[in-house]
């Protein structure tokens, strides 16, 4: 067979067997290696193409789609730096357990340590990030080949998914000439059976009788309880969650990634204050719990970290149905491998308990108290980042998505975001919690969504993915991007670094100047600079009746938001120590 119909047969195996284990949507950056590959992918008709020219925003953008569709999603890009650029997004899915199925294109063998352009070495080029990596065979048209270029595609896609989920790497290395023969394609594209070529299933983690038992024994002894929940996305997690703290009587502190905050299934139990009052030492002696148990990854808040890490002779439960480790208190006592939802429905059917109302009282009395100190952000007259968030649930539109930026844009969302009704979809990239990629994280989330999608960010994180934006104008995507512009790093405010004046500017402050009007023109955005609150509001509700492609660039002061954020930490200290007699 000619080395076109050998190159059509195999990566036409390889891309119908993608499709036929669930992968239909890839993103692919253009390059002259990748070629063949992306053409197949392009012809395919159970195949999604999305172009992002830039290949460190297309991974991004990818792994925004995986992460709203809770499934794997493909980048395609050329050999050299090419894949390299995919590096940032990778890792961020690592840590997060984001789906993601990268393909790069290589030079053939011979080519390869001799000088060859747009040649590096792209093996294990993503070290220990990836669950799994393969150099495929140069494309042969032997029918084993063709069913090994089929296997290959099937492991990943089924790799990619087990628990716990993360980014594969497939390496192509490619002859010239490139160009495969479309017209043949369909020749090797399955048309009456669309299973798998192999069938790569894992159930649930479950506890054993006895682990469950053990498990059962410590909660019915526990009389202190907190239930803590950092970023989990598990259709199902909110209401058996929910019934677990019901049943208990056990707080459920809730991260704002937890999805709980917003969920109609979920709202008795749920602490959202904790953040602020936890800050003062006297409360924290005063809500030790003798029983914790965690689902999820870290929350994001430092005093609850601090808290937790306190907790010395405690029983501290965490329970993962991702088989991994997500543990950076030092205090657990008890690693289950569990799946999350169905461990909270046992318990809740099996527990015999008691409930003590005073406990769980405590702690919704002070968390109530804390709020409504909180609510006086809404006093603001001018322009300020905490009372931002804190609107934004009034201002959203039902179901909405909202991705949220690194940095303090996250941490006024876990300080501010309280009471939501709306079932707001939260999404942030707190896997390795970089501020890199934001924007096309959210575009993906918006292209693979029929829901309403908002971004949130900084200035530095919007400056950081600029680029990105591309997509939005290319793909005619609907996407509110709110910028809270401090002119700097906001987050190095209330930082030990910036007590000490001298370089902190220069270092940490970093001031650039920039408004982003025409950075709003380049990419075909519609522009909002809103001076005053009402403008803010009339922006972001006339966006949510007709939504769009639109910036709207909110200018706040970095100093005045620190003070202002400190005086409420105050506030809030003093009037729960007045009402709860806390010396």
């Amino acid at each position: 067979m000619k080395h076109q119909e050998a190159l059509t047969a195999y990566i036409a195996s390889f891309v119908d067997e993608l499709t036929a284990c669930g992968v239909r949507d890839v993103v692919i950056s253009p390059g002259s290696r990748s070629t063949p590959v992306a053409y197949c992918m392009a012809e395919h008709e159970g195949m999604k193409v999305h172009l992002n020219i830039d290949e460190r925003s297309a991974a991004f953008f990818a792994l925004g789609m995986a992460k709203e569709k809770r499934s794997p999603v493909a980048i395609l890009c050329t050999s050299g730096t090419a894949a390299a650029n995919y590096y940032p997004a990778i890792v961020e899915a690592h840590y997060a357990r984001v789906p993601l199925i990268v393909l790069t294109a290589d030079r053939p063998h011979e080519l390869r340590e001799i000088g060859a352009p747009q040649a590096i070495d792209q093996l294990h080029l993503y070290g220990s990030h990836v669950k799994w990596f393969v150099e495929m065979s140069l494309p042969d048209s032997a029918l084993s080949m063709l069913h090994y270029a089929r296997t290959v595609a099937a492991r990943a896609a089924g790799t990619a998914v087990l628990e716990p989920a993360g980014p594969v790497h497939i390496n192509i290395p490619l002859r010239e000439p490139l160009i495969p023969n479309l017209r043949d394609m369909k020749k090797w594209v399955k048309v009456e059976q669309r299973n798998a070529s192999m069938d790569i299933s894992q159930g649930k983690a479950l506890l054993s009788d006895g682990q469950f038992a053990d498990c059962l024994e410590l909660i019915q002894q526990a009389k202190r309880g907190l239930i803590i929940c950092g970023p989990i996305d598990q259709p199902g997690f909110d209401e058996a969650v929910g019934r677990l703290s019901e049943k208990t009587g056990f707080p459920i502190l809730a991260d704002p990634l937890s999805q709980l905050r917003s969920s109609s299934s979920c709202k008795e139990g749920i602490i959202e204050g904790y953040d602020t009052f936890l800050k003062d030492s006297a409360l924290c002696d005063r809500l030790k719990p003798d029983l914790i148990i965690r689902f999820g990854a870290m929350p994001v808040s430092k005093p609850l970290l601090l808290f937790i890490k306190g907790m010395e002779r405690v029983n501290h439960l965490v329970i993962d149905g991702g088989l991994g480790w997500r543990e950076p208190t030092g205090m657990g006592t008890h690693m289950l491998y569990c799946d999350e939802t169905a461990f909270c429905k046992r318990i809740s059917a099996e527990l015999d308990y008691e409930l003590s109302g005073e406990w769980p009282e405590i702690w919704r009395r002070i968390d109530q108290v804390a709020k409504q100190q909180l609510r006086s952000i809404h006093d603001q007259t001018v322009l300020q980042e905490g009372k931002l968030f804190a609107k934004l649930d009034s201002l959203l539109p039902y179901r909405a998505n909202l991705v949220v930026g690194n940095s303090m844009p996250i941490r006024n969302m876990d300080t501010f975001f309280h009471d939501s009704r709306k079932e707001i979809r939260l999404f942030a990239n707190r896997g390795a919690n970089g501020i890199d990629g934001t924007i096309s994280t959210a575009l993906g989330v918006a292209a693979s969504s029929e829901k309403p999608t908002v971004l949130a960010l900084g200035d530095l994180s919007f400056f950081h993915d600029m680029n990105g934006l591309l997509a939005a104008k290319m793909h005619r995507l609907q996407l509110l991007v709110i910028v809270i512009n401090n002119d700097g790093g906001g987050i190095f405010s209330y930082l030990p670094q910036a007590q000490e004046e001298r370089h902190f500017e220069e270092l940490f402050g970093t001031p650039h100047g920039l408004s982003f009007e025409h950075t709003a023109s380049l990419y075909g955005a519609n522009y909002v600079c809103p001076a005053t609150w009402e403008e803010v509001e009339k922006a972001i509700v006339s966006w949510s009746e007709n939504p769009d492609f639109r910036i709207v660039e909110v200018m706040t002061n970095r100093k005045y938001d620190v003070e202002t954020y400190r005086e409420l930490v105050k506030s809030v200290s003093r009037e729960i120590r007045a009402v709860h007699h806390v010396d």
